[in-house]
C-alpha cells in the first residue's frame, strides 16, 4: 500500500536550480517512489550564518511503498550524490548543495534517533510553509491539527519568500 510523503527541497550553493532539478530526478527514480507534483521554486533568504547566499526552495509531493525511515536514508543518499558532505565540522544551517527534509509522511508521527515526523519546524519556517501551501495547504498539520495554510499565514514574509517562476517544480 502506497503512502504520500512530503519533502522539502533546498539549495544555495552552486547551479541552485539545478541541484533542486537533480534531486527531484533522483526521488523519482528510487524504486518504491513516484513523484506525484511539486511547487514553484521559491527564492528565500537563509537561516543561519550570516554571509551565504539566497536559497532556492521546494517541496514535491511523493507516492511511496518505502517505510519513513527507508525514504529518508534514500533522500540523504541523493544529498550525497549531489556532493553534500555530511559531517560533524557541517555548520547547522550553513551553505548547502542540496538539503532534503521529509516534512511528512501521511499523517504519521514518529520521535526517534534521526527521524522527526511531522518535521519538528516547518511549522515555523515560511520558505517550508509558502511552497507546502501550494500543494497541501488545506491539509491538517498531524500534531498541531491546524491547516498548514493557516500556519503560512501566521508567519508569512512576502519580502523572505518569493516566487522565482509560476511553473511548478516537475519532471523534466
Amino acid at each position: 500500500m502506497s503512502s504520500e510523503a512530503f519533502i522539502a527541497l533546498g539549495s544555495n550553493l552552486g547551479d541552485r536550480e539545478a541541484h533542486l532539478r537533480f534531486a527531484v530526478q533522483g526521488i523519482d527514480a528510487l524504486p518504491g517512489v513516484e513523484f506525484v507534483r511539486g511547487s514553484r521554486i521559491y527564492e528565500t533568504e537563509p537561516v543561519g550564518p550570516a554571509g551565504q547566499g539566497a536559497y532556492l526552495n521546494a517541496v514535491v509531493e511523493v507516492a511511496t511503498t518505502r517505510t519513513p525511515r527507508e525514504l529518508l536514508t534514500a533522500l540523504l543518499g541523493i544529498e550525497e550524490e549531489a556532493g553534500r558532505k555530511r559531517s560533524a565540522e557541517e555548520t547547522r544551517w550553513g551553505p548547502r548543495v542540496l538539503d532534503l527534509d521529509l516534512l511528512l509522511y501521511g499523517d504519521r508521527q514518529i520521535d526517534e534517533p534521526g527521524l522527526s515526523l511531522p518535521h519538528p519546524r516547518m511549522h515555523e519556517r515560511a520558505f517550508v510553509l509558502e511552497p507546502l501551501c501550494e500543494i497541501a495547504g488545506d491539509r491538517l498539520h498531524p500534531r498541531l491539527r491546524t491547516r498548514f495554510a493557516e500556519l503560512a499565514a501566521q508567519v508569512g514574509d512576502p519580502e523572505a519568500v518569493r516566487p522565482t517562476d509560476d511553473r511548478p517544480l516537475d519532471l523534466p
